[in-house]
């Protein structure tokens, strides 16, 4: 039996009184990869934010990692939001430290306290996204594709259930970009689950996972139109 991780039934979002989305009907299940594809403007970053507790759910049934979307209370989303790891397009990294010590503030924002342990976790996911030798690094001494890694790297310290991934490539080269879906991917594969909002559908058919697409205020599960390309 697939454990699912999120259940969306019949939901509905909203942004101020705009209706976004409706009829929402979405599953994520472990271990699993979803595309949400789609024009600029159709609720795929606002469906996104219903996920991490930014955007309150108007209506219907949104169940994430065991909460209830619909009536979370707000004390709990940090808790939420421990397990899931969220990557930004535009990065959101502290410029005015270095990258060991971007990840030295996550980790203690959320708990460590073991001066040795910090020291390996930030060791080890450097060295998951191939940026071991970067720590010592400012964000901007490196390249987009650079720091899109260390977004990742923050995204990864604490072993989220799911990575929330906005447009991870939108700002990267095509190939830089693929580096980062690749290692999503890998990802993915080592246990956490991916969402990743992305405008590039050859992304798709080098990387295959389950497709949906924002159109028209619905969400479509299209990944037999993309299994076709695939094949």
């Amino acid at each position: 039996m697939e454990e699912a991780l999120i259940t969306y039934k019949d939901v509905e979002v909203r942004q101020q009184d705009l209706s976004v989305l409706t009829e929402v009907t979405l599953q994520l299940n472990k271990g699993e990869f979803v595309y949400l594809i789609g024009k600029v403007g159709t609720g795929k970053s606002s469906l996104l934010k219903t996920i991490y507790g930014e955007l309150d759910i108007a209506s219907g049934d949104a169940q994430v990692l065991g909460y209830d979307m619909s009536t979370i209370k707000r004390k709990y989303i940090p808790q939420l939001r421990r397990r899931l790891g969220i990557v930004f397009q535009d990065f959101q990294l502290l410029t005015d430290r270095s990258v060991y010590d971007n990840l030295d503030f996550v980790l203690r924002a959320t708990g460590w306290e073991d001066k040795q342990a910090i020291k390996e976790r930030i060791e080890e996911v450097l060295q998951l996204v191939g940026m071991n030798h970067k720590g010592y690094k400012y964000p901007n001494e490196l390249s987009g594709g650079e720091q899109q890694r260390i977004v990742i790297a923050r995204a990864v310290l604490n072993s989220p259930d799911i990575i929330l991934a906005d447009e991870p490539t939108g700002n990267l080269d095509v190939e830089t970009g693929k580096a980062i879906v690749e290692l999503l991917h890998d990802i993915c594969k080592s246990g956490s689950s991916v969402i990743m909002t992305t405008h590039n559908l050859h992304l798709l058919q080098e990387y295959p996972g389950r497709v949906y697409r924002c159109e028209n205020h619905c969400l479509h599960d299209v990944s037999d139109e993309y299994e076709n390309d695939i094949n």
